[in-house]
């Protein structure tokens, strides 16, 4: 596997889109209860049994055992417009109107009081996801083609009573993780067809991390929360292949599958948020939420028998997540949520990739909760995000600069059911 093969392989490889909708790659859509005002509180309201992935601490404040399920359909709307390019290929041939398609995340819930003092619960949710598409045609394919990663959070969860004012809880959590990730050869010089893939890299692979919540209550209206959930350490083991041929100059694998992996550290993540009720009707939320995202700095793959074939220098920055939100309680039956959220991007600005057209966010959320029965609820919501337009130029080994203008907006619908078993 000579220079020209570590190049090519190297062109961009890595597991992170613009379909996430908070930084980077990470998703903020857990619950559907949550989405309709911004994500705003999360570590100190105690909607329902979805407190496990944000704050278990609040599992207290839950009566008998609650069971949540969710499901939000994500519908991203990321475009690129070229601007420049330095080896003769027209800039216009870099516009791509979509390179983010739909999705559906869904989570699960469920919590259960033991007595006055203890609770337990468990979820399975996603926290870190992403796809990006791109025509196998695409002339900038070694730094487009398919990226895929999808992420399954399974938690368990026991939160302690201390007094009427604290509670404390302790979490466990097991995260399955699956990529692919599929580069193209793109416009070259090498009389090799230009949807020659380059890559296929496919793999899988689980960590352990945990998690601690706690609550302090002022009194019954006024209540504070803080969440920390530690990093997790996955290493993407498979296959990698391409379809260069295995003889000079390119001698590629043909086809033929080597194993290999990629490891990357899911970074920690920490919010604090308070909850004010201001009136009978009225209680206003919001919360400051941190990824520690400088422990992605540089990305490596290596393969069996050959060693380190790429490395790349991310240099993430960690960010922070501020929301405000607020619930109105309409009547018995129907409670009426708004919220609002910046989100910053931990990309470095001379860093920036098509497989991560990230910027700084703005969230406008709209909600409802509808009870139908004394035991049974459902909760809508809505949040329309808006992205800043990005300016940059990305560079792959083979010596070509694209330069692009991104843009990146979203729009997520979420339904929710509860239920009191």
């Amino acid at each position: 596997m000579n220079k020209v093969m570590v190049a090519l392989f190297g062109a961009g490889v890595f597991v992170t889109s613009s379909q996430s909708l908070a930084a980077a790659f990470q998703l903020a859509e857990q619950n559907v209860s949550g989405l309709g005002r911004a994500y705003a509180g999360e570590a100190s309201v105690a909607d329902d049994a979805s407190v496990v992935s944000r704050n278990p601490a609040l599992m207290n404040k839950l009566e008998g055992t609650q069971l949540s399920v969710a499901a939000m359909y994500v519908k991203p709307d990321v475009s690129l417009q070229g601007t420049s390019t330095n080896n003769g290929v027209p800039a216009s041939a870099l516009d791509n109107s979509s390179i983010a398609p739909s999705a559906v995340v869904p989570s699960a819930f469920i919590t259960t009081s033991i007595n006055d003092k203890w609770s337990v619960g468990g979820g399975m949710y996603s926290q870190f996801g992403l796809a990006t598409e791109f025509d196998t045609d695409y002339v900038a394919g070694q730094i487009a083609g398919e990226t895929e990663i999808v992420t399954i959070n399974t938690g368990l969860a026991a939160s302690y009573q201390v007094d009427e004012q604290w509670s404390v809880a302790f979490g466990l959590n097991h995260v399955y993780a699956d990529a692919k990730i599929i580069r193209n050869l793109g416009a070259n010089n090498l009389q090799v067809p230009s949807e020659t893939e380059v890559v296929n890299l496919e793999g899988d692979d689980s960590g352990f991390g945990w998690n601690v919540g706690v609550v302090f209550n002022i009194d019954e209206d006024n209540r504070f929360g803080f969440h920390y959930r530690s990093e997790t350490d996955i290493t993407f083991e498979g296959t990698f292949s391409n379809q260069l041929p295995a003889i000079a100059p390119f001698n590629g694998t043909a086809g033929k599958k080597l194993p290999g992996g990629v490891a990357i550290t899911l970074p920690a993540i920490a919010e604090v948020s308070g909850s004010h009720k201001l009136t009978t009707e009225s209680t206003v939320h919001y919360s400051i939420l941190w990824t520690g995202w400088n422990s992605f700095q540089t990305l490596s793959a290596q393969v069996d028998n050959v060693g380190t074939v790429f490395s790349k220098d991310e240099s993430f920055s960690n960010s922070l997540r501020y929301s405000i939100g607020t619930d109105y309680q309409w009547s018995e039956a129907l409670k009426l949520r708004a919220g609002f959220a910046y989100d910053e991007s931990p990309a470095d600005e001379n860093h920036m990739s098509i497989s991560i057209p990230d910027t700084d966010r703005v969230w406008y959320a709209f909600g409802a909760e509808y009870q139908i029965s004394k035991v049974a609820s459902i909760d809508l919501g809505v949040s329309i995000i808006r992205g800043k337009t990005q300016r940059f130029i990305e560079k792959d080994n083979a010596g070509s600069e694209w330069g692009f203008k991104s843009k990146g907006h979203a729009s997520v619908f979420g339904l929710q059911y509860n239920h009191t078993l």
